[in-house]
């Protein structure tokens, strides 16, 4: 009897001990998850708090620079052109590698001339369009341009003969065109190239100022060029030239010259105020009496190739 309470109240002792041990592993674990549990909490407390000190010092270095800054000086930073500008070294190769005048060059030229010369003929808007936007006259202009702020007589030779050769070329293939085309009388597309007014000034001016910011910035991928080209319209003109002399038309010759003219010279006069701005290393300092008498030489060829808008609005206000 005595055997079986002693078997009995072992098992008991060993139940007891067995449920204290897992008890005891529940408080180790649970105490463990409660441990892990505090320290995420506080560790999210830690990253909380050094996000607000970042936030903190961020917008302090915010008002910091926009109390430094005016409204002028916000604005001024808005349209500085220096802003995005290349390097002068990228900003000539560029300039100069549109300004070449090769083999390959003046098969293009003379295709852009038989382009714009059809179209006129068969008074095709989208003809004309392509023409301008295969034509690389455009890049000798700008070359011209670095060539004369740059103080560098040696490029302002290469690409003022090339300039002129093109120009030759052009005014050959398309008076040859006309000569052939069996086409005597103007088409409104011709006829349109005839009549310059102050607005084309403007057009050129601007469209020369896009055009070179577009080729002196940083960016490699140059989508202002196109669009100049299509504003400014250098093709047509010439192209009505070519057939103005093909049919002895010399009123109609003088005006779509002129239109030429003024394209060119303030597509040219635009880009070189810009890489003025820029200050792009020169080949050769001018002193300042030097630079006077370039500027005022500049105001009067200016004042002469504008002469005739001038003449024009005076008759369009006496008429009024």
């Amino acid at each position: 009897m005595k055997n079986t309470e002693s078997k009995s109240q072992n098992k008991h002792d060993k139940l007891e001990t067995k449920i204290e041990k897992h008890h005891e592993r529940i408080e180790e674990k649970m105490e463990e998850r409660s441990k892990e549990h505090r320290e995420r909490k506080e560790e999210r407390r830690e990253r909380y708090e050094e996000y607000k000190e970042f936030v903190e010092e961020r917008r302090e270095e915010i008002n910091s620079l926009m109390s430094q800054k005016s409204l002028k000086d916000i604005i001024k930073g808005a349209f500085s052109i220096k802003a995005d500008t290349a390097e002068p070294e990228i900003i000539r190769e560029r300039i100069l590698s549109g300004g070449k005048v090769t083999g390959t060059n003046m098969v293009i030229m003379m295709c852009a001339i038989m382009i714009a010369s059809v179209g006129l003929t068969v008074n095709s808007t989208a003809v004309i369009i392509g023409a301008m936007l295969v034509s690389p006259l455009m890049g000798s202009i700008l070359a011209l341009a670095y060539g004369s702020v740059t103080r560098n007589p040696i490029l302002l030779e290469r690409h003022g003969t090339g300039f002129i050769l093109q120009i030759v070329v052009s005014l050959f293939t398309s008076t040859i065109y006309f000569l052939i085309a069996p086409i005597s009388v103007a088409t409104p597309e011709l006829l349109a190239r005839t009549s310059p007014s102050f607005y084309d000034v403007l057009i050129a001016t601007f469209g020369g100022i896009a055009g070179i910011i577009g080729q002196t910035r940083e960016d490699k991928s140059n989508t202002v060029i196109p669009g100049v080209a299509i504003a400014t319209a250098l093709m047509p003109p010439i192209c009505t030239c070519g057939f103005s002399i093909a049919n002895g038309n010399w009123e109609m010759l003088k005006g779509a010259a002129y239109l030429f003219v003024i394209n060119c010279y303030f597509i040219y006069s635009a880009a070189e105020v810009v890489l003025a701005v820029l200050d792009l290393p020169e080949a050769a300092k001018l002193s300042p009496a030097e630079r006077k008498k370039y500027r005022r030489r500049k105001y009067r060829t200016t004042f002469i190739v504008l002469l005739p808008c001038i003449a024009f609005l005076f008759s369009i206000h006496m008429q009024g």
